[in-house]
């Protein structure tokens, strides 16, 4: 007698098919993006500003922070923002927040995965302050208030203080939203040289709306390389 694997419902393989074309879908972006990260850093230098909202561990903030442009990293989460003083002490050039993002200065609640115990760094980059993720322990003890920096306010003082800014890159697990949002009411990417987000309405269900407007209303107004909102 010999044990048969358990057979899949159809609902079951068409949601593995997707899974597996988003993956692919994602390592396409990913090349993209370390393609497009190395074409940025070559043309950064000394006296350029740049924003790394989202700076996780700091991989993207490490190679900015190699080509002497001033690099302002944002980090909400606390043990993420822990990797990412070791991984870029001594940098001079950076200036680091241990802060999340939005449209208005204040405080916000950051929700991580319900897995962080088990994978802290894996899981710190799911850490997001928009409530509807999938797999979010939004309610339980890994909830924490954090500070949140007006990301519209920073980037009018630097673009009236600096004339622009070199480069921008999001990603900020949903509250990119709201930020690209008001950015392109106030044509806010005007003073920016390129900015670069990865979008998340695969994560947020009800969100997708407003992100397929988005999408629509930037590439009316900006080619991608002045906004490109498929950066991962």
């Amino acid at each position: 007698m010999t044990d048969e694997a358990p057979q899949m419902t159809h609902e079951e393989a068409l949601d593995a098919l997707e899974r597996l074309r988003r993956r692919e879908r994602r390592n396409r972006r990913d090349a993209h993006a370390k393609g497009l990260l190395q074409g940025i850093c070559s043309m950064l230098k000394p006296g350029d500003v740049v924003l790394d909202c989202g700076a996780n561990i700091g991989k993207v903030s490490a190679q900015l922070a190699q080509t002497g442009a001033t690099v302002h990293a944002f980090e909400p989460d606390p043990y993420a923002f822990g990797e990412l003083q070791k991984c870029l002490a001594g940098c001079d050039n950076v200036v680091l927040h241990n802060a999340a993002v939005g449209v208005e200065d204040g405080a916000i609640k950051l929700m991580r995965a319900q897995n962080f115990d088990d994978n802290p760094r894996g899981a710190s980059v799911k850490s997001t302050v928009v409530q509807g993720g999938r797999m979010i322990d939004e309610d339980g003890e890994q909830a924490i208030d954090v500070p949140q920096v007006s990301l519209i306010g920073l980037i009018r003082e630097l673009t009236t203080r600096h004339g622009e800014i070199a480069f921008l890159k999001m990603d900020i697990e949903g509250a990119e939203l709201d930020i690209l949002e008001r950015m392109l009411q106030e044509r806010l990417f005007d003073g920016i040289r390129l900015t670069v987000a990865e979008t998340h309405e695969h994560k947020f269900k009800a969100l997708r709306p407003r992100f397929k407007a988005l999408r629509r209303a930037v590439a009316e107004d900006y080619s991608p390389t002045r906004v490109n909102l498929d950066w991962i």
